[in-house]
């Protein structure tokens, strides 16, 4: 991978020599800043043997991935030769996707590759081996000239569907398959191998959404559901991240995950067969020990487990809830790390628009006394006995928890501040529509008195792939002297904050006047994923309808993963004071 090789092949020594060691590793999320310390380790053969009959003992399969043309930096540091530029190469420090792949239109790599998995099928026998596909820049294909002459070669011409480049991996891909094919075994492949077609007996596993799964399926390949939505377990498991384990983002709860169906309605019954199974991912970027693993792990799995194994008919979250807690017990007769925020309170927050309050509910699972506080104060069983859902007509800040009578699932101490302003709850249109994926409750989400959480797909944040244009109707002429507005910054994801923030205000909702215009440089690489407020102060003023404009970073820079390409936003309170 482009952090370090991590087996060992007898046939290229040098690649656990060079390739298994960077000179350090970024610390925390790509912040630019390094601990200094090389790392280096890789698995040998013996050892390998070792896993897989420990697997094997066990009635499981373990199925090797060497990652291809894509996540290649640490061969290439090993073999220049294997690249469009020929370096130099370094093996990566940091995490990401990077331009530096192998070449595909240098005929060494092929030999170099099929070296490489002729020890690798020998060492696993699974019927599947697993060739990667995934996160292959075309930037150096498109400036070399032996991947240009391999185009020109083979006759690859870009279409309103794929480019050149696109068909140019499809090529890669292909061969290798009829290399590994010719040795009794089958390939899986990430997604991306269908873009510049597919090879002919590929399995897929579909992790950009279902897309590429109800795309292979029609085809009549089989595919692996693992959509990052639903079953990628580096991503968080609770909305509030205080004194939470690292993840690299995003929201997958167990309950999200035990609702999932991995096989598409949209498919025939026939094309549903292809839908072989699910599968989640673990990423180890940000995780650093096996404790911090089982942590992310469990009881997802468990819910992964229900998914795979139980009838869509027959699955009940509440029964299954109740079951696990009996199921941790034998979690902790093992000493297993396991996440417990299936057992904190849940909320359902709900907005009365004609009334201008709203009602927050408390539960959990079991119907465990449930104590509150509303002045900040940390709440006991002396607090207030919650009962019925609590009435928001004013700025509150309410504490709550869960206390069972044994002790032993007791829940983190729940925390919602709620902000009542002159823009809440007060109607709320949109020039320009959100991202579909992430459009939640729609706009009325940016008024209803909730700060975003500290992740941003839990549906309190508003996605937009497009810029922002809000108007807040607040009903009546009011005196204004600023507008407050969140945005979630999380540059791996290509979330950054505005590029420019405007503020307009009208009395008849057709004449606007601005009285607030900045732009902002983009965020430092290495900013902590974090919700993040941008104020605009202005002289006070009297206003009915506040149109605020918040346009997207129009290109990343040059550090960012998704350097020259327009960013998103993701957008939550509006305030107005």
């Amino acid at each position: 991978d482009d952090q370090g090789w991590r087996v060992e092949i007898k046939k290229y020594p040098e690649l656990i020599e060079i390739g298994s060691k960077r000179e350090q590793t970024v610390i925390g999320k790509n912040s630019g800043e390094y601990d200094g310390q090389p790392y280096g380790g890789y698995y040998t053969q013996e050892e390998i043997k070792d896993i897989v009959q420990y697997a094997q003992d066990r009635f499981i399969t373990i199925i090797p991935e060497v990652d291809l043309p894509g996540h290649m930096l640490a061969a290439l540091t090993t073999y220049p030769n294997l690249g469009c530029t020929g370096g130099p190469y370094k093996v990566a420090q940091s995490w990401g996707v990077f331009d530096d792949v192998l070449c595909a239109g240098n005929e060494e790599i092929y030999p170099f590759l099929e070296g490489v998995f002729d020890e690798i099928i020998e060492l696993f026998p699974s019927e599947y081996i697993h060739i990667g596909g995934d996160e292959c820049p075309k930037v150096r294909w498109k400036a070399c000239p032996k991947c240009q002459a391999k185009i020109k070669e083979l006759n690859l011409k870009t279409d309103k569907e794929h480019t050149a480049e696109e068909k140019l991996q499809s090529y890669v891909i292909q061969r290798m398959e009829q290399y590994i094919n010719s040795k009794g075994r089958k390939i899986i492949g990430w997604d991306e191998i269908l873009e510049g077609g597919i090879a002919p007996n590929a399995t897929i596993l579909s992790w950009r959404g279902t897309e590429g799964g109800i795309t292979a399926a029609r085809q009549g390949h089989d595919a692996i559901m693992v959509p990052t939505s639903y079953l990628y377990f580096d991503y968080y498991q609770t909305e509030d991240l205080k004194g939470e384990k690292l993840g690299i983002g995003g929201y997958v709860p167990v309950e999200k995950v035990y609702h999932y169906d991995p096989v598409p309605e949209v498919l025939t019954t026939e094309e549903q067969k292809h839908i072989i199974g699910t599968q989640a991912n673990l990423w180890a970027e940000y995780i650093k020990d096996f404790s911090h693993a089982q942590y992310m792990t469990l009881p997802r799995m468990a819910a992964l487990s229900e998914v795979q194994w139980t009838l869509p008919e027959q699955k009940d979250y509440q029964d299954f809830l109740l079951r696990l807690a009996n199921y941790t017990k034998l979690y902790d007769l093992y000493e297993y790390n396991y996440a417990t925020h299936v057992f904190n309170i849940k909320d359902k927050y709900e907005v009365d628009e004609a009334n201008k309050k709203a009602y927050l509910s408390l539960s959990t699972f079991d119907d465990a006394a449930i104590y509150y506080t509303t002045d900040g104060t940390e709440p006991n069983n002396k607090s207030l006995l919650y009962s019925d859902p609590l009435e928001i007509t004013t700025t509150t800040q309410i504490k709550a928890v869960a206390l069972r009578e044994d002790g032993s699932l007791n829940s983190k101490v729940y925390e919602k501040s709620i902000d009542i302003n002159k823009a809440t709850f007060k109607p709320i249109s949109l020039e320009l529509a959100p991202w579909d994926s992430y459009t939640y409750k729609g706009a009325s989400v940016m008024v209803d008195g909730q700060l975003g959480a500290d992740v941003f797909a839990n549906g309190s944040w508003i996605g937009f792939d497009s810029d922002c244009i809000a108007t807040v109707d607040l009903e009546e002429t009011t005196e204004i002297s600023s507008v407050s507005i969140g945005v979630f910054i999380d540059t791996t994801s290509w979330l950054f904050g505005f590029e420019e923030l405007k503020v307009e205000t009208s009395l008849d909702g057709t004449s606007f006047k601005e009285i607030y215009s900045q732009t902002f440089e983009p965020v430092s690489d290495g900013l902590t994923i974090a919700p993040m407020r941008q104020e605009a102060v202005f002289e006070k003023t009297d206003a009915r309808y506040v149109k605020i404009t918040a346009k997207r970073l129009r290109s990343q820079p040059e550090w960012a993963s998704g350097a020259g390409q327009t960013a998103h936003l993701f957008i939550d309170e509006i305030q107005i004071y």
